[in-house]
């Protein structure tokens, strides 16, 4: 991991915005993950500053002469394109992935469709508008069956369906969160997580970790706000496992353009040992319980280390076309 222990110069990198917060579902753990990147950029002696888009025009920005953001927004308006926009008409570099891979990468049906396309395994689906529609994956997926919102995540709106009867509410609830909903395949096995820092030839995975929740059920609560849930990294799995989930989680990574930093999420299925891409975070939570900082610390880079790695590759689309001219 050479390029992510250089020199950075913290006064540099200008002054800094952290964005937290806004509007989504997941404003609260954004306001965690925030909080701390604010205090770990400030320990660094980056000249950073908390900015709320839900309080303030991102406007703002430029009129009070922000030369970078670290977009510590989850969800909607925050990792879903919409910011990375709004940055890149302002012309202030921005932390992640650009516009167009940040939102194919919130549209998880998206994301499968490209992912199935370029021969990278993910858990079979279906795209359904209604309860019925729900009823009838089940019958064609086989129970159990991962119900949930197409665009939304930290597992909200998330149902795991084992009967028949369950469809109808586990619909309705995802369908709460948006009118696309995602029915998919179960894979029991191992679940696990792996971050990307870097981009192109150069993103490089962190060490893989293995999450064991309560009864497998890795909810929102399990995820932000109990210590029942146990995180092992090193995962245990054996090294050439390891190795070809770190493949699997670049190859997905690079696929869908994405550069900065991501987390992708994999199930490891018991009967083969397979892996299956689930989905991409390309704002990952930084909270106490996150995962990111985790696999970083495994790595050899502290919490502080990592947020000012993140900070320094901030870019923006335009500056990535430049640089390919």
């Amino acid at each position: 991991m050479s390029q992510f222990h250089q020199k950075i110069d913290p006064a540099a990198l200008g002054k800094v915005a952290v964005l937290m917060g806004g509007s989504s579902a997941e404003r609260e753990v954004s306001l965690m993950s925030g909080g701390g990147v604010l205090q770990a950029l400030r320990a660094r002696g980056v000249d950073a500053h908390a900015f709320d888009p839900a309080h303030s025009d991102l406007s703002e920005l430029k009129t009070h002469g922000y030369s970078r953001c670290f977009i510590a927004l989850h969800g909607r308006h925050g990792e879903d394109g919409t910011v990375q926009g709004a940055l890149e008409l302002l012309g202030i570099p921005y932390t992640g992935p650009g516009v167009m891979a940040s939102s194919i990468a919130m549209d998880k049906i998206m994301t499968k469709r490209i992912w199935r396309f370029e021969g990278l395994p993910t858990p079979d689906w279906r795209l359904v508008a209604s309860s019925a529609e729900t009823a009838r994956a089940f019958k064609e997926l086989g129970a159990p069956m991962i119900v949930k919102p197409s665009r939304e995540g930290s597992t909200i709106g998330l149902t795991k369906v084992t009967s028949l009867g369950q469809c109808e509410q586990a619909y309705l609830l995802a369908a709460q969160h948006d009118p696309e909903v995602l029915c998919e395949q179960f894979i029991d096995g191992d679940e696990t997580t792996c971050p990307v820092l870097g981009q192109g030839e150069g993103a490089q995975a962190l060490p893989v970790i293995r999450i064991e929740a309560p009864e497998g059920n890795y909810d929102y609560q399990n995820k932000y706000f109990t210590d029942v849930t146990q995180y092992h990294c090193p995962s245990g799995l054996p090294g050439e496992e390891e190795r070809a989930i770190q493949e699997l989680v670049v190859r997905s990574f690079r696929t869908l353009g994405c550069r900065g930093w991501a987390r992708a999420d994999v199930m490891v299925r018991k009967s083969d040992r397979q892996p299956f891409l689930l989905e991409i975070n390309t704002s990952p939570g930084m909270t106490g319980h996150s995962l990111v900082p985790m696999a970083a610390r495994a790595q050899g880079i502290s919490y502080e280390d990592l947020c000012l790695r993140i900070l320094a590759s901030a870019s923006l689309d335009a500056l990535q076309g430049r640089a390919q001219d």
